[in-house]
């Protein structure tokens, strides 16, 4: 077959054409049929696949992290009932407003009986936080090691909260006694009055 032959081609007589020329025309129709079934059904259809998959991915994720969090339930809650109970009985060594006084004597008295001798016990100024009232009790005491591990002991050890800070121990100047300056702390309840106006306060504070 000659060029002139191709050239003499029509499409309205595509019978008569020479089979090569006939097998080659319906390639080419093939692969623009696929080429445009492509372009309008398979691309769009990749691309949601695509974002399916990501999907799936992250729906994944989700479903992990949710499942951690159903499997720690449980003793998430049984953490939550002992967090509750402790908390309780820390509320139950604070002392009402009416209390503090008998407080304070118990601390001097604490004091005496570890065999110190007072220079100073003054109880401060009162600072509100949240939903009690920290007390600080500004201590000088004389004696020795001994005294002052009991005094620090009993402090702890009485039926309400006392924390004690700012420790400093240092030479009294007589019969080689020790001297010790500390600040103890102790807490007591808010009355509803009183957590109202701190309520109050914290909210008009600048932020």
């Amino acid at each position: 077959m000659k060029l002139s032959d191709l050239n003499n081609l029509s499409l309205d007589n595509i019978g008569s054409w020479p089979l090569p020329v006939k097998a080659v025309f319906a390639l080419v129709v093939c692969a623009l049929i696929l080429g445009l079934g492509y372009w309008q059904d398979i691309g769009p259809l990749q691309d949601s696949l695509a974002t399916t998959i990501e999907k799936e991915a992250t729906f994944k994720q989700t479903f992990e992290f949710k499942q951690k969090k159903a499997a720690n339930l449980v003793p998430l809650k049984a953490q939550l009932v002992d967090i509750k109970e402790t908390f309780g009985d820390l509320l139950k060594r604070l002392p009402n407003k009416t209390e503090v006084a008998s407080l304070l004597v118990d601390i001097s008295q604490q004091g005496l009986a570890s065999g110190l001798e007072f220079q100073l016990f003054k109880p401060g100024a009162e600072h509100p936080s949240d939903f009690y009232v920290e007390l600080p009790i500004e201590i000088q005491v004389v004696g020795n090691y001994h005294a002052f591990g009991n005094f620090i002991s009993g402090l702890s050890g009485l039926p309400r909260i006392v924390t004690s800070h700012n420790i400093h121990i240092k030479a009294a100047g007589k019969d080689g006694m020790l001297s010790l300056d500390t600040t103890a702390k102790t807490y007591r309840y808010m009355d509803p009055e009183e957590e109202m106006a701190e309520q109050s306060r914290a909210a008009k504070a600048p932020p």
